[in-house]
Parts: structure tokens; C-alpha cells; sequence
């Protein structure tokens, strides 16, 4: 939208979002280099002034300006199941129709506002997303800044998809949802050839439902069972060895690993190990399978547990609300046994207070970051994931934050809450051909900005407000990532000569 010779690109702020203190502060004028893609300073303003020639202005005091979204567990390359079944886009899909897809919910996902991605594994497209990652960049398509995990690692028989006629074969036709590796050397030559081929993350499954994806199982209850994938020194190679690869900038892995884990024992010992992040998560505080007891009343061992688990190793949990909710329906289970989106919204509760900002002291804290499995429902939906989050019983403000500075937190390794102590001005002077800071507008970070339409603090009902702010038609009114407008709902802009 901005002319190529536009050098500054000034944001008239009527409300600003700050995810670092969780604070909305008012009439905050934004200014961003268009050459570097980055914040250049924020300050307070009283009227909109005249500014140097070459300069584009926005006016947005009608808005509540916040960092760029950041959804950390998307996969471009799946379309919603209930347009077609995750076997059928693997083995009667081409590539070149998932590759096409993808560029599409790339774009889609840029346009609902987060513009950043994580995507957890191609599920059967190969190296596709190294590809994408490379137009995105160059700037052939629009998409968010895109994190890729390439193939997720399995163990053998524990995946997909599976041939009814040759159960005992691996993938059907060649195609493999994810890489099977087994014993310790494997699974470090895996790891390193993934990170060879470029991969920004490494994903393990480990634990799965093994027998789900046969035709027809022995016993519909073991179907439902997940086992564990992998040994622990299995596990242990893979986590090492991406953590071989350290930044010799921040001294930290710049390789990390996701792990699909949903129940106790596999949460518990990934986090002994070292992982970066737990996906779903949604059984590892060991509560009953049916109901009732409630949440308060059951396990509180095992949440103290996990809790302090997830606080000495500093990783990150990741929920994945929004795909239990879309695969039930949005409804409850009516038998005793309790779904997976039932199962997930109680452990959710129960996390609420080692999650939220006004924990107590003495609470071990659990990192948060917004990842709504993006793909087994529509992309350019993923502000459904926070909207649920809100709906559940999280303070808006704490998911905004999740949903902004947890998300680098997540995806870089660096923790939000100490960005003040710690680091105060140490991305300010970084240099320009580094990778800047995302999910703060503040000097020196990715001038990556989204508008919304409403106002939180005013709202009678905030969490209604939240539901209609961030929906991609009725609240997502302008997108920026990188210094560069993608949309623009409000008037026309001024273009300074």
C-alpha cells in the first residue's frame, strides 16, 4: 500500500497495547523505519502533526493498536478434516495442490492479523515448508514470519497414514505423515538431517494414539489409548542434539524442540529432559478420564508437579484448545467419559493459577503461548484459540500478552517477563540484518502492528468485546508486518510530499 519510496510510516494510537506490562496505554504515536522493518520510536502525542516529507500516517485513534499476533502450532499444509479427512489430504492429494494451499493459508493467516507462525510439521508434504518459508521471505507470496519444524519425528507404527491392506507397511504409497526414526542413532541422524535441511524446529510425537488410524481395531477403547512413542534415551538424543546448535549471539539452542505429549508420565519426563515446548498437554495433570470429580479436588499433587516442572525448565505449554473444541463440535460428551475437548478445558482451569499474571508470589509460574493446532480448523481462524482462552476464564489481558511476547518467547527461547530486568535496550542496537524482536511495539522490535476495532477497558461485557476484536471481519481492521501495510480498514492514508 505504502509507496516504495515511503521511508517512515507514522500510527496515530488511540489505545496501545503493551504485552510486557499488560497495560493499555493511550494516544501513542508509533513511528516505524520502512527500510528496516522496525520500530523506530513510541512516544505520546496530543494532535496529529505534521511530519517529514516521504512519510505515510495512519490514523488509528479510533483503534487499540497491538503487536502482530503469533500463533505457535499451525500447519499449512492440512485443510480443516471436516473438508476432507487428514488420510485422504495425504495419500489423494498432490503436492503440488497442498503446496498451493498452503501459499493460500499463508496469506490468510497474514490478513486475520498474526504475523507470526510456527508450523509444527508437513504431514506428508516433505521439505514443502523450507520452500514456502524461502518465497515468504523473498517476498514472492505474503504470509506471516514462518517458523518450520519439517517433518515430525515418529517412532515406527506409531503414525500414519495406514494401509488397510498392508497394515504392517509404513505410510501408504511412500507417503509418511512424519519421519520414523527408532533407537538412539537413529533418532540423532534424523534430528541432524532436519536440521541440515534447514528445519527451525524439531517435532516428536511422543506419545500417540498407535492404533487410531487402523481401519478397524481389536478394541475401540485401546484405539483411544496413547502410548508412548519413544524411550527416554530416545528422547533424550533427539532434545541433545538439536540443543547442539547453539547461537553464538545468544548463547542459547538456536535449534528447539516441540513434543506432541498429552499425558502425565510423557509431559513429566520431557520436561526432566529439557524440552521447549509441550503441545495439547491435554491429560498431564492425571485426572480421571469420566466424571465427575471437579478439577479442585483431584491431582493436586501432580499440578503442583508439572507446574514446578514447567518453571525450571522454561518451557512453554501450549494448549491447542481450539482443535479439541472444533473436532467436538463445540459440545460437551454426554456419555460419563469425558472428550478430549471436556479433558482439555479442565486442565486448562485447573492451570489457570500458575498461567495468569496475578498469581501469587510462591506459585510456580508455567509459561503460556497461543497455538490453536491451525489446519484441523480453517486458517485465518486462529484467533479462535484466544477467544476460547478468554470464553474459558483467562483475563483478556493475559492472552493478548500470550498471544504477542509469549509467542517469541515461545518460538526464540527468551523469556517475556524478564525483558525489562534483564534486557532493557539490548535489541535497540542490533543490527539491521538480524532478526528483530516480535511481540512488542517498542524501539528496535519488528514493526509487525494490528488494529482493532473496540475498546477492552470500556467494554461492558470485555469478554464479548475480545470475541467480536478479534475476529477477522468485525474487529481486525489493519495488518503491518515487517513496516509493510497488508491491510487497512480506516480512512485514507496521508502520504506526506
Amino acid at each position: 500500500m505504502a509507496p516504495s519510496e515511503t521511508k517512515f510510516l507514522y500510527i496515530y494510537a488511540g489505545k496501545l497495547f503493551d504485552p510486557i506490562s499488560r497495560t493499555i496505554q493511550p494516544k501513542k504515536l508509533i513511528k516505524v523505519n520502512v527500510s528496516t522493518g522496525r520500530i523506530q520510536g513510541v512516544t505520546s502525542f496530543t494532535q496529529i502533526e505534521a511530519a517529514e516529507n516521504g512519510a505515510l500516517v495512519l490514523d488509528c485513534r479510533e483503534l487499540t493498536i497491538v503487536p502482530g499476533f503469533v500463533d505457535v502450532h499451525v500447519h499449512f499444509f492440512l485443510h480443516p478434516y471436516c473438508e476432507t479427512s487428514w488420510e485422504d489430504q495425504l495419500t489423494k492429494e498432490s503436492l503440488v495442490e497442498r503446496t498451493i494451499r498452503a501459499a493460500n493459508h499463508a496469506k490468510s493467516t497474514l490478513m486475520a492479523g498474526f504475523t507470526t507462525v510456527r508450523d509444527l510439521g508437513t504431514e506428508g508434504a516433505g521439505d514443502a515448508d523450507i520452500a514456502l518459508r524461502k518465497c515468504i521471505k523473498q517476498g514472492l507470496i505474503p504470509g506471516p514470519r514462518y517458523y518450520c519444524a519439517n517433518r515430525a519425528i515418529v517412532s515406527t507404527g506409531s503414525y500414519g497414514p495406514k494401509s488397510p491392506v498392508h497394515i504392517n507397511q509404513e505410510g501408504i504409497d511412500g507417503v509418511t505423515g512424519g519421519e520414523a526414526a527408532d533407537g538412539v542413532d537413529e533418532c540423532t541422524k534424523v534430528t541432524r538431517r532436519q536440521i541440515g535441511a534447514g528445519a527451525d524446529w524439531i517435532k516428536i510425537y511422543a506419545n500417540y494414539r498407535v492404533l487410531s488410524r487402523l481401519s478397524a481395531s481389536s478394541s475401540s477403547s485401546l484405539a483411544k489409548l496413547s502410548f508412548p512413542t519413544f524411550s527416554i534415551s530416545e528422547m533424550e538424543a533427539i532434545i541433545s542434539t538439536a540443543h547442539g546448535v547453539v547461537s553464538p549471539i545468544s548463547n542459547k539452542p538456536a535449534i528447539r524442540v516441540a513434543a506432541h505429549a498429552t499425558n502425565y508420565a510423557t509431559v513429566k519426563t520431557l520436561l526432566e529432559l529439557g524440552v521447549d515446548s509441550i503441545e495439547h498437554g491435554t491429560d498431564m495433570f492425571d485426572f480421571p478420564q469420566r466424571l465427575p470429580p471437579a478439577p479442585q479436588t483431584i491431582g493436586e499433587t501432580k499440578v503442583e508437579t508439572i507446574a514446578h516442572l514447567f518453571q525450571k525448565s522454561g518451557a512453554t505449554w501450549v494448549p491447542t484448545l481450539a482443535a479439541y473444541y472444533t473436532l467436538a463440535g463445540g459440545q460437551s460428551s454426554q456419555s460419563g467419559e469425558l472428550d478430549a475437548w471436556a479433558r482439555g478445558v479442565r486442565t486448562f482451569l485447573a492451570a489457570l493459577p500458575y498461567i495468569s499474571s496475578d498469581r501469587s508470589g510462591c506459585t510456580p509460574r508455567v509459561r503460556v503461548a497461543v497455538g490453536g493446532d491451525t489446519g484441523v480448523f480453517a486458517h485465518g481462524h486462529n484467533a479462535l484459540e484466544m477467544r476460547l482462552m478468554v470464553q474459558i476464564g483467562a483475563h483478556w489481558r493475559d492472552v493478548l500478552s500470550w498471544a504477542t511476547v509469549g509467542g517469541w518467547g515461545c518460538i526464540t527461547g527468551h523469556d517475556p517477563e524478564r525483558v525489562e530486568e534483564h534486557e532493557p535496550g539490548m535489541f535497540q542496537d542490533a543490527d539491521e540484518g538480524d532478526d528483530p524482536p516480535f511481540g512488542a511495539l517498542r524501539p528496535g522490535w519488528a514493526a509487525d502492528i494490528v488494529g482493532l476495532a473496540g475498546d477492552l477497558e470500556a467494554a461492558e461485557d470485555p469478554v464479548a468485546e475480545f470475541v467480536r476484536m478479534t475476529h477477522r471481519e468485525t474487529g481486525i481492521k489493519l495488518v503491518i508486518k515487517a513496516g509493510r501495510v497488508y491491510r487497512w480498514e480506516g480512512t485514507e492514508p496521508i502520504i506526506v510530499q
